[in-house]
């Protein structure tokens, strides 16, 4: 993972934005906000972007097509990473669970598959929403 200090100045940009973004967003919403700051096209975010997703700062969400700030950019080792997505306040919650990862590894393992990524994207209603 590469660390703050090492990134490029549109890299650090767009982290920022994603940062104090409220939810999920897409490419050209993080476009829009950082006009001012020099962005003119949208491969410069998306360049930005897959950089982050590599160095396991950023996510794509490939059901809402968007991108949030990893809840947790120190612990990828475990390599399986879950979200709990609110289709109605747009809330994500990130977590990682060692019994689903074990058991996708197993299953991996015994069909001979060669598991390079696990991303689990669950959607519902949140807690706070539920409630109201």
């Amino acid at each position: 993972m590469a660390h703050l200090h090492d990134l490029t100045k549109n890299q650090t940009l767009v982290l920022d934005a994603l940062t104090k973004w409220d939810g999920p967003a897409s490419a050209y919403s993080l476009l829009d906000q950082l006009r001012a700051q020099g962005f003119r096209a949208p491969l410069q975010v998306y360049r930005a972007l897959d950089k982050l997703i590599e160095y396991g700062l950023v996510h794509r969400l490939e059901s809402l097509n968007s991108f949030v700030a990893c809840a947790h950019p120190h612990d990828h080792a475990h390599g399986l990473v879950a979200f709990a997505i609110c289709d109605t306040c747009g809330q994500v919650d990130e977590f990682s669970d060692e019994t689903v990862e074990r058991r996708l590894k197993g299953w991996a393992k015994e069909h001979s598959f060669r598991l390079a990524k696990t991303t689990i994207e669950m959607r519902g209603i949140c807690a706070n929403c539920t409630a109201q």
